[in-house]
């Protein structure tokens, strides 16, 4: 199975073309959007070839979800200690994002591994900002303390409109996924691969990874939260987070894998999907070939049982 990577490719190419070529470049703009419907537009201009200008265009969060000025809390201080000077919040953002960022190379450290670092720490943008609230509670987590939210249910996005739950609690965080797909087969395969992934958690290999859980219905770790974001065509999965997933460099490790599982089961319920049809259009080849040899060979008996016929 893959897991997703958190730098995007698309920044990290650019950051490292313009790093290499800052003298010899041309005018940059460029969009693209990634999955879950996050958008980048990215810009540079050869009158000032060393600054670029990333926007970040984020899901749009359900009215359950807590978020700052369009941007889910914490995430201004998380990109403050991640970029430092080289990264400067441009306010307002550009009409249509929700964040705007001003990078300066030139004030990137001379150190080649530090640089190449920031790097990817930039074109992980995505991380940071969405990622903060879910690394603020598990940090909490790590050092066995508890804010005021201790034992309800956090609404954090990750999808457009779409929320998951983090229940913090001193030894422990509930991280709970209501799973929603529109295609009537995705949410088939997806509900049996959700119960093996549970299955699988129960081997041995995996005694050390988070309890997993798959409910038809919602656990008691929601109660409270809006009944809107109660209901899911498959069903409910519960990981529960001890410290110890959480110590050094764990921490940003699990906050990703939490951060994109749906679309970590969605894009494996999509390649089942594929490979099913794969498998189903060989299978009718298969069927045809058979059928055209079927045929070819039942001519031939034909014209050997009539035999040549002759008229007078």
């Amino acid at each position: 199975m893959i897991l997703l990577q958190s730098p995007s490719r698309f920044l990290l190419q650019i950051l490292h073309d313009r790093l290499l070529s800052q003298d010899k470049g041309v005018d940059i703009d460029c969009q693209t959007v990634e999955f879950d419907d996050v958008r980048y537009h990215i810009q540079v201009s050869m009158r000032n070839p060393k600054v670029l200008v990333l926007s970040v265009a984020l899901p749009l969060p359900p009215e359950e979800a807590a978020s700052f000025d369009g941007l889910p809390f914490g995430a201004i201080e998380a990109i403050k200690a991640a970029y430092g000077p080289v990264v400067q919040i441009l306010d307002p953002p550009k009409d249509g994002f929700d964040l705007t960022l001003k990078i300066n190379l030139a004030k990137l450290p001379s150190d080649e591994e530090q640089k190449n670092a920031i790097l990817l720490q930039i074109a992980s943008i995505r991380e940071v900002v969405l990622g903060a609230p879910l690394k603020i509670l598990l940090k909490n987590l790590s050092m066995k303390t508890v804010g005021p939210e201790a034992g309800q249910p956090v609404a954090l996005v990750h999808r457009p409109n779409e929320s998951f739950f983090v229940v913090p609690q001193a030894d422990k965080a509930t991280v709970v996924y209501p799973m929603r797909f529109l295609d009537s087969i995705d949410i088939v395969l997806a509900t049996s691969f959700l119960q093996e992934f549970v299955e699988a958690r129960r081997t041995a290999a995996l005694n050390n990874a988070p309890a997993c859980m798959w409910s038809q219905s919602p656990p008691p770790e929601l109660n409270g939260a809006p009944e809107s974001a109660l209901t899911a065509n498959a069903g409910f999965v519960t990981f529960v987070v001890n410290p110890r997933h959480v110590e050094g460099k764990k921490l940003d490790r699990t906050v990703w894998n939490l951060l994109t599982f749906h679309a970590y089961v969605s894009y494996h319920v999509k390649c089942s999907e594929g490979f099913m049809h794969t498998r189903m259009r060989r299978r009718v080849d298969t069927l045809i070939q058979a059928l055209d040899r079927a045929k070819s060979d039942a001519e031939k008996l034909k014209k050997m049982v009539t035999g040549p016929s002759f008229k007078k």
